[in-house]
């Protein structure tokens, strides 16, 4: 591992120490944003990944099966071609 690497993660640790001292101190001086904005983001979060299941379901390409009484279409390839004789 490298030295970025390991500096960008102690600034993600940091960053989310930070937010919840913010969250925590806006909880215990009764705002009403401390909760809000949170439960905003993650609802935008849990509609948005809910919309993009949504989308991928309606818009995936699906290739019927073929039916068990069907006849399976020809082989093509050299399998099907007669050899030459020298």
């Amino acid at each position: 591992m490298n030295d970025s690497s390991r500096t960008q993660g102690l600034l993600i640790c940091g960053a989310a120490v930070l937010l919840g001292l913010v969250f925590l101190s806006g909880l215990l001086n009764g705002a009403w944003w401390a909760v809000a904005i949170p439960v905003g983001i993650l609802l935008a979060f849990v509609l948005g990944l809910t919309f993009w299941v949504g989308w991928t379901i309606a818009t995936v390409q699906i290739e019927p099966e073929p039916s068990p009484d069907a006849p399976a279409p020809p082989e093509s390839g050299a399998a099907s071609e007669s050899p030459e004789q020298s």
